[in-house]
């Protein structure tokens, strides 16, 4: 008989990222086999608040939103380690063996959380609070890369509304994306092709966070690749998907509209390389994975250039959607969706057992 596995599903929470994450958290929730799991679903309001969540957060909404409930906390004692109550009256309400935290950007795949759930002793699908917290920024993460012998893009870093320098701009060229440095899914993010542009596209970063990344284009081939580890250790890397269509919807690039509310952006899986290509972003992809000290799954971007394979970023929890691209990597390279979450969900649980 097999046993069943009572897992809490996290999703919402305080980032520009909430409803992908409820989006995300919906697929996985409608995936679990419930003859081996049991599902307690946990939804966070963009307030902060936690909530007995729903089993289907997505409904009918395009962009969905966690609504407020009854509230609840996890115990952060190990002896009652994977313990919900009550948030008044301190009344148990579920005990769990696992959390899987669908959560992306701010408070939830920055270390945040990840930092809770160490304190209270539960195992957690996805990477630690170290490696959470240096993927998320931009400007440590291509620290690390650098260190583990990856080609990174030229950025400029900039904080507390500061501005580009003469030099600065000289050293960058046009042109250039403005990112939030710990920002996901393309919120805040704007491509500027004049000088002109470059006072407003810093002035929309600067809303989502103090700190930001003004990039140099990159001339080539958007392509993802997924990581997955084994419960036993092993670290394996997806066929990598190469994007096609990136630049033709109304933002000029990969901005969050183009991801979520338009159609035109195709995936290429396995991207359509040479052999000797698609082992060197295979190769990367783990290696950017052990340089960020990373567990569970990640995924990881580059570009395709001329000179090689440069790294864009990486991404510690990425989008579970019906169209992302994580899940539809590992369906290419012979994992079903199903069988994906069996992987994390029993990677983690080995993971409490070391």
């Amino acid at each position: 008989m097999v046993r069943v596995i009572r897992i809490a599903v996290i999703y919402g929470g305080q980032s520009t990222e909430h409803s992908i994450s409820c989006i995300s958290a919906g697929s996985i929730m409608a995936e679990l086999d419930r003859e081996r799991y049991e599902i307690f679903p946990v939804g966070i309001t963009r307030e902060g608040a936690w909530v007995v969540g729903e089993i289907d957060p997505i409904a009918s909404a395009t962009l969905p939103e966690v609504r407020e409930g009854r509230e609840i906390a996890l115990s952060l004692n190990p002896a009652r380690r994977g313990e919900f109550v009550d948030a008044f009256t301190g009344e148990s309400i579920a005990t769990v063996d696992v959390v899987f935290p669908v959560l992306h950007g701010k408070y939830g795949e920055d270390g945040t959380i990840q930092g809770m759930f160490e304190l209270s002793g539960i195992p957690y699908v996805g990477p630690g609070v170290m490696a959470s917290a240096c993927s998320i920024d931009k400007e440590y993460t291509k620290k690390l890369a650098v260190q583990a012998g990856l080609n990174v893009t030229r950025e400029v870093v900039l904080e507390n509304n500061s501005g580009l320098s003469a030099e600065q701009r000289e050293y960058l060229g046009l042109p250039v994306f403005v990112k939030p440095a710990s920002g996901g899914s393309s919120i805040g993010v704007s491509k500027v092709t004049t000088w002109d542009e470059i006072d407003a596209a810093l002035a929309t970063a600067f809303e989502t966070d103090n700190k930001v990344v003004v990039e140099a284009e990159v001339i080539g081939d958007e392509v993802e690749v997924g990581v997955l580890e084994y419960p036993d250790g092993s670290v394996v890397a997806s066929v990598p998907a190469k994007l096609n269509g990136t630049d033709d919807g109304a933002e000029g690039f990969y901005g969050f509209e183009t991801k979520y509310l338009e159609d035109g952006v195709t995936a290429t899986i396995p991207a359509p390389y040479d052999e000797a290509t698609i082992d060197e972003l295979r190769s990367l992809a783990v290696r950017t994975f052990r340089g960020l000290n990373c567990k569970g799954l990640a995924r990881v971007d580059f570009f395709v250039t001329e000179n090689g394979p440069v790294l864009n970023e990486i991404n510690t929890m990425p989008g579970f959607t019906p169209i992302s691209m994580y899940p539809q990597m590992w369906q290419a390279s012979g994992l079903t969706y199903g069988q994906l979450l069996d992987a994390l969900i029993t990677t983690s649980l080995g993971h409490s057992e070391r």
